[in-house]
């Protein structure tokens, strides 16, 4: 089934101990699109400014990514975003950020793409998720993303859009500050308290945790012998989540514990290289086993 992501396309210059790239492909919609491409047709909606390559664009498209959502900001420049990662990696330090074109975006579905049954709202303002969300007429499975500087910023909005949507991405540390909670169980049910039925709570190289009323169980990440950079990956893993949803059309119990495997090794590939370049070299029969290989290190 069609899956509908809204969030932010960016140009990344990036510094990890491997090396540097600049103006590389990069935002949260551009690495959940890509990877969830693998799986299902995608529909992209984000804001760009003339400044955007046509080569990115492309890039997408030969991917079946639908780019018919992607706005073309006269005279803007698009976001742009420079950290560095150093040591083992676990953290970016921003050194600068240029919201440009994406600091006044304001989406408005086609028809089309408001009749998506399957909808991820990218990390962004809570009260544009809202807006995206109220513009959806046929969803069945809506899940977002949010951030640190949200939770500080838009609480009430971010209280208000989780009663509103099934499933909430978040980290470890954005748990820990939404909830008041060190305790990941705890902070994770507090969240469930808030509205969604699912929460997933990413934990970088430690893999990551679900928890729903149902059931919570914690899946390690891929293990790798080289990471290149850790930008996008839980984008990636959320592309993989979802895009294994809209594939099979449901979301009960098994098929998000399934979904949850995909994800962690799609983004498995992702930190393998820069940007998108090792998702440009990485083919379906290489995920599937990839995991092959995860399922059975999870069997005993």
């Amino acid at each position: 089934m069609p899956l509908l992501v809204v969030g932010s396309i960016a140009l990344d210059s990036v510094e990890t101990p491997h090396g540097i790239v600049n103006d590389a492909l990069g935002g949260s919609a551009v690495f959940f699109s890509y990877a969830a491409s693998y799986f299902t047709p995608v529909r992209l909606v984000g804001v760009v400014g003339e400044d955007f390559p046509t080569a990115h664009r492309e890039m997408l498209e030969d991917r079946k990514v639908d780019t018919s959502g992607l706005i073309v900001e006269k005279n803007g420049s698009t976001f742009r975003w420079r950290g560095k990662y150093a040591g083992d990696m676990s953290t970016a330090e921003t050194l600068e950020v240029h919201l440009n074109v994406l600091g006044t975006f304001d989406p408005d579905l086609s028809p089309t793409f408001a009749d998506s049954p399957f909808v991820f709202l990218a990390n962004g303002s809570p009260a544009m998720q809202r807006k995206v969300l109220s513009q959806t007429k046929k969803r069945q499975l809506v899940v977002a993303d949010t951030m640190n500087f949200w939770i500080e910023t838009q609480r009430d909005e971010l209280y208000a859009l989780l009663k509103e949507v099934d499933g909430l991405f978040i980290n470890d540390g954005e748990a820990r500050m939404l909830t008041d909670e060190i305790n990941l169980v705890r902070a994770g049910r507090k969240v469930l308290e808030l509205g969604p039925k699912f929460v997933i709570i990413k934990k970088g190289e430690h893999g990551a945790m679900f928890l729903s009323a149902e059931e919570s169980f914690v899946m390690p990440a891929f293990p790798l012998a080289d990471v290149v950079d850790p930008t996008g990956a839980g984008d990636s893993f959320a592309g993989g989540f979802m895009g294994y949803l809209a594939s099979v059309g449901k979301s009960d119990l098994a098929s998000l514990k399934t979904a949850m495997a995909c994800g962690t090794v799609i983004a498995s590939f992702n930190v393998e290289d820069f940007s998108l370049r090792r998702f440009q070299r990485t083919e379906r029969d290489e995920i599937n086993r990839r995991l092959d290989s995860y399922r059975g290190m999870m069997s005993f």
